[in-house]
């Protein structure tokens, strides 16, 4: 009989304060990622509202389109959620209310941008990662 050894089994054991080991992640990586989305998802919609405009319809191209806006905005979300709300927020920041309710304002107008293309979203979204940044970057202060 072989026996069979599942190494993934021992890192269930593993207790960590946090989904991703701490030190591999910057910051300031994830706001520059943020706001490559959102000049994504602008450059994206402009390509969406012009291929809409040629006759015939270019749909292949058009379908690319939505799907990379639709991409972009996720991500924004999962740093969002997955990386600040999770990981990075705590209660004893100084600014943690005003943090939570900037996050929650990035990840509806990160849906938003999904939902149209209405340029105004990303101006909202661009905005919303600016004021977010320096609500983040005090969170050094305790109350």
């Amino acid at each position: 009989m072989v026996a069979f050894v599942i190494p993934t089994l021992m890192a269930s054991f593993a207790a960590a304060h946090c989904e991703m080991p701490c030190g591999i992640y910057t910051d300031s990586l994830r706001f520059s990622m943020m706001r490559e989305d959102a000049d994504t998802i602008e450059k994206a919609m402009n390509e969406i509202t012009n291929l809409e405009r040629k006759k015939p319809v270019q749909h292949h191209q058009l379908v690319r389109w939505i799907d990379t806006k639709e991409d972009h905005a996720n991500k924004v979300q999962e740093i969002v959620s997955q990386y600040f709300l999770t990981q990075r927020i705590h209660e004893d920041n100084k600014n943690y209310v005003d943090q939570l309710k900037v996050l929650h304002q990035l990840l509806v107008t990160a849906m938003k941008c999904k939902q149209s293309t209405d340029l105004s979203n990303v101006k909202k979204l661009r905005d919303l990662i600016q004021t977010f940044e320096g609500l983040y970057f005090e969170k050094k202060g305790k109350r």
